[in-house]
């Protein structure tokens, strides 16, 4: 797989994301659903936006592992979140997953009015191999 970023500017570059990524030869396409907070007993978080955002992504990196990917084939991160206010006040959490992971992928960050139950943050993202 050849995976070129494309990104015209900077400024992005302190955000951990990039502006697009291509990808040529492709062996595989990994489409992983929304993850969140849920326990393994499928039982819904009910933490603070910080707490929720650490199980998000253990959750998240269980898929990934077990689907056989990597954390470094991300390509596109999609975020909801119910307040964006406290999400970004707790981004430091996933910009230090991505800097760790080497991952530059493109993301698109949404406040919306609700997600199931108790939930206060959603990774959806596509990953190629």
């Amino acid at each position: 797989m050849e995976k070129k970023v494309i990104n015209p500017w900077n400024w992005q570059n302190a955000r951990n994301y990039v502006q697009a990524v291509e990808v040529k030869h492709a062996d595989a396409t990994l489409y992983v659903s929304g993850q969140c907070a849920i326990s393994e007993d499928g039982i819904s978080s009910n933490a603070d936006m910080r707490t929720q955002i650490f199980h998000t992504i253990e959750n998240f990196v269980k898929v990934i592992q077990s689907s056989g990917y990597e954390s470094q084939h991300l390509v596109r991160l999609n975020i909801y979140t119910t307040d964006s206010t406290a999400f970004f006040e707790n981004f430091d959490v996933i910009q230090d997953w991505l800097s760790k992971n080497k991952i530059q992928q493109t993301s698109t960050v949404l406040e919306v009015r609700s997600l199931f139950e108790t939930l206060k943050v959603e990774f959806e993202a596509t990953l190629v191999k």
